[in-house]
């Protein structure tokens, strides 16, 4: 299986793992991070004994890969992300260029496995855990760096390699689980189901979990620390239905008051020091923005690329503040188009002031309301659904009825997440409605459910057949 896009097989897996990463550190340290965080190259030349023997060379590997997720991969606010793409696939999304951008086909539900979109977000997602894999191979053979660092760099790897695979879980279904860079095991890997996968996630997390610290590494929350791997504990146990273990991790990290603290203003929540944010991308440099912004705002209609769909802006309460504080219109003599203005700053400014939040606060609360509304605790979920609403200057939900309270939950999180990786398409997928709230949509079928597996990837490996039902 082809998991690095740019490397040939025959010429790196074959080699010891400490050769593959001078090749894939030189190149990060002559292409830079971005200034992602400020780390220093070592003194000493790169030579394959000493990649891993200095700390910031070994950071440099690790903040390549958060660079890529901002810039190029999964989580990237681009065409080629799971925010544009899935807001498209499912109902947040309307297409309007004529440059036949890769959201087109998404938008019209109409994938191929031969779709290059669909290759890319698979091949560049296994590379960036072929490089997490690479670092924590590099650090057990790593004399020199300090326990300290060694623990946070192997924390942060473990937690990357786990999110990725959790969002590539969630689009193709069953995948490989990739915990090395021996080429020999890689090339004959075959698929997981998630009932195999999810607990081999859940043991990565609570690795990393032992290994971070509550603290953050420097400023901004642009790596993750203990609460952030709490945060994806607890949405892989809502979506694997284990309703206590979601509610305790969400408990763990709301109580953390000292980290965490609700942000009462509906434009303070995206900015890059907002107290509500667990996790976020720095920006590629200072005075830049989120690409999200640059994605979604447009000046002039009708819009050149994009827009919120009707249903999506219909889904509003009225007096729901959010439809005011979040997004943003444009008209002419006889049409109105909105789009997510949740992201303010699409050009840069003297300072960068919004980051892309991947974590938020609000999350907890509505994960913790699902979990108690399923275990009976219909009073707690309310109280919790209750704070999102009351922000948002609605009123409280009263029903006592456990069905309607699990219907309001996922409304909210439908006006609460739209337009942020992809979190209505999973709602709708985890809780089976997708068929029912997709079905109007002319190129909708029952197999969209899942993206097709990539093409060149099935000839490669045989072994990750067969392709998804439908493809």
């Amino acid at each position: 299986m082809k998991f690095i896009q740019n490397i040939k097989k025959n010429i790196f897996w074959s080699k010891p793992i400490y050769y593959i990463c001078v090749v894939f550190v030189t190149m990060i340290l002559f292409s830079g991070c971005e200034n992602f965080v400020d780390v220093d190259a070592p003194d000493s030349q790169l030579t394959g004994e000493t990649v891993f023997e200095n700390a910031n060379t070994a950071k440099a590997s690790l903040l390549h890969i958060y660079s890529r997720l901002r810039d190029n991969v999964l989580v990237t606010g681009n065409n080629y992300g799971i925010t544009l793409l899935l807001g498209f696939y499912a109902d947040e999304l309307t297409y309007y260029s004529t440059a036949n951008l890769p959201d087109q086909n998404f938008y019209q539900n109409n994938l191929l496995a031969s779709n290059t979109t669909i290759l890319s977000t698979w091949t560049d997602s296994y590379n960036l855990i072929y490089s997490a894999n690479s670092i924590l191979e590099g650090l057990v053979k790593s004399p020199n760096i300090s326990d300290v660092d060694k623990k946070q760099l192997q924390g942060e790897a473990l937690f990357i390699r786990a999110y990725i695979h959790f969002y590539l879980l969630n689009l193709y279904g069953s995948i490989p689980y990739v915990t090395t860079t021996d080429y020999r095991i890689n090339t004959t890997i075959t698929k997981m189901s998630p009932d195999i996968l999810y607990p081999l996630l859940i043991e990565d997390l609570k690795q990393a979990e032992t290994l971070l610290s509550d603290s953050y590494v420097g400023a901004d929350r642009v790596r993750p620390n203990r609460s952030v791997v709490q945060a994806l504990l607890s949405r892989i146990y809502l979506y694997t239905g284990d309703w206590q273990s979601a509610e305790m991790e969400a408990n763990t990290i709301i109580a953390n008051t000292t980290l965490y603290s609700w942000v009462d203003n509906l434009d303070n929540v995206f900015l890059k020091n907002s107290t509500g944010t667990l996790w976020q991308l720095m920006a590629g440099s200072s005075g830049l923005n989120t690409i999200e912004a640059q994605s979604f705002i447009f000046t002039s209609g009708p819009p050149p690329e994009r827009s919120l769909t009707d249903e999506l802006v219909s889904a509003f309460e009225p007096g729901d503040e959010r439809k005011t504080h979040w997004i943003g219109s444009v008209s002419n003599d006889t049409d109105t188009w909105y789009f997510a203005n949740k992201y303010k700053e699409n050009s840069s400014t003297s300072s960068s002031v919004e980051y892309s939040i991947l974590f938020r606060l609000e999350e907890l609360y509505l994960i913790r309301a699902e979990a108690l509304a399923q275990q009976g605790n219909l009073n707690g979920a309310k109280e919790d659904l209750n704070k999102i609403r009351n922000r948002a200057g609605l009123g409280d939900i009263i029903t006592n009825n456990k069905e309607e309270i699990l219907q309001a939950i996922l409304k909210e999180r439908r006006v609460e997440f739209f337009t942020e990786l992809g979190h209505r398409w999973f709602d709708l997928k985890r809780t089976g409605q997708l068929n029912n709230a997709l079905s109007y949509k002319p190129g909708w079928d029952a197999n969209d459910t899942l993206w097709p597996l990539p093409e060149t990837e099935l000839l490669l490996n045989p072994n990750l057949a067969p392709q998804n039902t439908g493809y």
